[in-house]
């Protein structure tokens, strides 16, 4: 895997930038300290500190304070200085005057006391940007766009660097194998069931995303294309609060969602209850056409799916003394849908004439359902920072299908032929996860913090299928088309990273490894599988705080992406008479090693680079017969993925009245393999650009232009066209900021679609999948009860990274 030599290449980067900023550093010295509630001494967190300098009141550098109340100042000129702290709520102060010369600087605690002017009256407030831009990872803050009947999967495509491909998989910088978590825990679903789900939570519910391209130690190795974090909406305001939402939209069909989030924090106790409800009509139209020898057959499938999603969540801490918490979580979703699916298929010959082909009538009804328990214990066992976390999860998920399949040929004259083929479906799957996981974090100075860790993971899967025939004596059981397959999965992990401040450069190293079991066997075949292997899994950060303004970050990590459950089932699975989808009990998992590096000043992101390897990395490989005309589906572990991609652009104010965030990226994708015993080596330059506009108008309005275009790319195997699409939106701010009503329009000129071609050995094949993606909706959300402003006693989260792998 060549690790050594990647850690080597970037340890010495990090040591030329050591030693190049140790020269400045000499003659410089930092400057830090804390804020705290003058009534109760709790930290105040994200309060503006300006550091000033004397006489000429000159502003020397401005930051924020951190979660615990902390800020820092690095790379202090001596002469003599004062702070000033801005915080919403509370009265500013300055503090004392001091001198920086020979040593850092430990400021004595400052203390605010609460303000008793209104919020209208403080003209100086700390300024969250909708795109923060930090050292490990991008925080989108999503309370700040307009997600006006937008839901969760559509909300996070905007993000800078993401991209879905034809399958609704999320791709970041052009990766696929990501990870999704729900506040730190992890979603147990990867693919269709995944993106079932995000579509499933409206995006008014979403607070903040985060994404990790690389994780570190702490993070389970899981995930080849990095992590990305969904944080949503809680108040931790003392007393009682909440918000009530309710929207409707329209495209070709109505739709409509509402929801209730409740929090009750008082003294030591802690609580939160999240209900949303959604309404859903929609429709997707695919497009396929193959060619096959000089004939050609080409199809239109038409999918329409109509129900119900119910999402619940609801947690509560307890907090025991200043030392221990206690805290737990329930959540989940239902999603009860029928679906009607139609497919017309024409065979076309060499001379272009139809020759015949297949109408399909498949009407389904479906129900989907998540269920998850999460039980945490934290022990601060010290001041000097040491900690020790526990986590306990269970999740359960399931999907029952009762479908039917009514195909009917026909021949060149569009003359039905036979009698229809008549065909029934009863699906199960399901899938259990355990698991149990211990932090520890252990300062051995200010400067100097170890981390480490252990976790085990228990996961039981089973897909029961069960097709019956229509003949004349009734429904026979088909055993061609009846599967039953189990898996059994045991993932025991331990971890320990470093991290050091060197004065403006601060280093984390860690090392991860992680050993699976699993085995599993399917009733169709004899193959049992049956693995058992460990390995390491590294990873290194390294931040140079060059001065106040300019900063740069490099990171390396490697990473595995395991194969999903179904995809190890080597039962093939007919949505028609001509195409299968089928797993592969020999996949094998693939392994990435990845790079970045960040260069931001003033917290604009001015340029980031990145550049990643994927061994054994899995693709769907279409086998095609071209006598019966069928095509396969079967995912493989073809040989090498290579990716390299820049990008710039951060949010910022144009004028007081027009905030625009763009994001530019430009990128190289190649794949090099072996398909079907020949070889394979396809690469593509793509580049896409999004642009964010916010333009404030009287009276609290605010319009939103937003736009993206991604130029053409790959992506395995596949070749995806260029796509682009146009949204409006209009907000307006009402009852004290309490109310908000939002309009938007989605994709005004319905240009979104998703297309892509397929050419290797006798394959070819063009896809056009078109959805509802011009809507309009209207929403509306009213936030009630004690809106005091008062820092709740804050918490590290639990973070259980349990693997997530579910695909039925």
């Amino acid at each position: 895997m060549n690790t050594p030599k990647h850690l080597l290449i970037l340890i010495l980067i990090t040591l030329m930038g050591a030693l190049a900023s140790a020269t400045s550093f000499a003659q410089t010295k930092t400057v830090k300290g804390s804020i705290l509630e003058k009534s109760n001494a709790k930290p105040i967190p994200y309060a503006s500190v300006v550091l000033t300098h004397l006489p000429d009141s000159a502003k020397a550098a401005l930051t924020m304070s951190n979660d615990k109340g902390q800020f820092n100042f690095d790379a202090v000129k001596p002469g003599k200085y004062l702070v000033r702290v801005i915080a919403v709520g509370f009265q500013t102060k300055r503090g004392p005057e001091f001198e920086v010369a020979a040593a850092n600087i430990t400021l004595a605690n400052i203390t605010l006391s609460e303000s008793v002017n209104q919020l209208a009256e403080v003209n100086v407030t700390s300024k969250v940007p909708v795109v923060d831009y930090k050292a490990d990872r991008t925080v989108i803050d999503v309370e700040k766009m307009n997600t006006a009947g937008d839901n969760g999967l559509e909300v996070i495509s905007k993000a800078p660097g993401i991209k879905l491909d034809k399958d609704d998989n999320i791709l970041l910088k052009g990766k696929g194998g990501i990870n999704v978590m729900i506040d730190g825990k992890m979603t147990y679903m990867t693919g269709s069931e995944l993106s079932l789900y995000l579509k499933s939570l409206p995006g008014s519910v979403l607070s903040k995303i985060e994404l990790i391209s690389n994780p570190p130690a702490s993070f389970d190795a899981a995930g080849s294309g990095g992590i990305i974090n969904i944080k949503l909406k809680r108040n931790k305001l003392q007393g009682t609060n909440g918000n009530i939402t309710l929207g409707a939209g329209y495209g070709k069909y109505e739709k409509a969602n509402g929801g209730i989030n409740l929090n009750y924090n008082v003294g030591k106790f802690s609580s939160y209850i999240r209900l949303n409800a959604s309404r859903y009509n929609s429709f997707n139209r695919l497009r396929l056409n193959r060619s096959i020898g000089n004939e050609q057959y080409n199809q239109v499938n038409y999918w329409h799916p109509e129900g119900m999603s119910y999402n619940y969540s609801a947690g509560a801490d307890y907090f025991i003394s200043d030392k221990h918490t206690v805290g737990m979580m329930v959540k989940g979703f239902t999603n009860p849908e029928d679906v009607l699916t139609t497919s017309n298929s024409i065979n076309y010959n060499a001379a272009g004439i139809q020759a015949g082909g297949v109408d399909m009538v498949n009407p389904q009804k479906n129900h989907t359902s998540n269920k998850a328990a999460n039980f945490n214990y934290r022990f601060k066992i010290d001041t000097a920072g040491r900690e020790l976390g526990i986590d306990a999860d269970y999740v359960y998920y399931d999907n029952s299908k009762d479908e039917q399949f009514t195909n009917s040929y026909f021949n060149a004259a569009n003359m039905t032929t036979g009698k229809p083929v008549d065909l029934r479906n009863a699906g199960l799957g399901e899938v259990s996860i355990y698991a149990l996981k211990m932090d520890y974090v252990h300062p051995f100075s200010k400067s100097f913090k170890m981390e480490t860790g252990w976790k085990t993971s228990f996961v039981n899967a089973r897909s029961d299928v069960r097709f019956d025939s229509l003949k004349t004596a009734g429904w026979i059981t088909d055993p061609n088309r009846t599967n039953l397959f189990k898996y059994k999965e045991n993932i025991n992990a331990a971890y320990v990273s470093l991290s050091k401040s060197l004065g403006s450069v601060d280093l984390k190293a860690g090392l991860r490894a992680e050993q699976t079991i699993g085995k599993g066997n399917s009733s169709g075949t004899s193959t049992v599988i049956d693995r058992n292997y460990w390995k390491l899994f590294p990873s290194i950060f390294a931040t140079w705080k060059v001065d106040t303004d300019n900063q740069l970050n490099s990171s390396y990590s490697r990473r595995i992406n395991r194969p999903s459950y179904s995809s190890l089932n080597p039962f093939a699975f007919y949505s028609d008479p001509y195409t299968a989808i089928q797993g592969n009990q020999m996949l094998q998992p693939s392994f990435s090693n990845s790079y970045e590096l960040n260069y931001s000043y003033k917290n604009f992101r001015v340029l980031n680079l990145s550049y990643s390897t994927v061994n054994d990395v899995v693709s769907n490989v279409i086998y095609q017969n071209d006598v019966t005309k069928a095509s396969v589906t079967i995912p493989e572990n073809l040989a090498k993925a290579t990716s390299i991609y820049v990008s710039t652009g951060s949010p910022f104010d144009l004028t007081k009245w027009w905030n625009t965030n763009n994001d530019l990226s430009a990128g190289y994708d190649r794949l090099q393999s072996k398909v079907q015993g020949t070889n394979y080596d396809a690469g593509q330059w793509t580049w896409g650009i999004s642009s964010d506009n916010n333009f404030s108008l009287p009276k609290s309005y605010v319009i939103n232009v937003y736009g993206y275009y991604n130029a053409p790319s790959v992506s395995g195997l596949y070749k995806a066209y260029s796509s682009y699409a146009i949204n409006l939106g209009l907000k307006k701010t009402f009852a004290n900021k309490n109310a908000v009503l939002s309009f938007k329009a989605a994709d005004i000129f319905n240009t979104a679609r998703a297309r892509s071609v397929l050419k290797y050995n006798n394959v070819n094949t063009y896809w056009e999948n078109k959805w509802e993606s011009r809507r309009f909706s209207l929403s509306f959300s009213y936030k009630f009860g004690n809106m005091k402003i008062k820092t709740a006693r804050s918490r590290r989260t639990g973070t259980a990274e349990e693997e997530g792998r579910v695909g039925q």
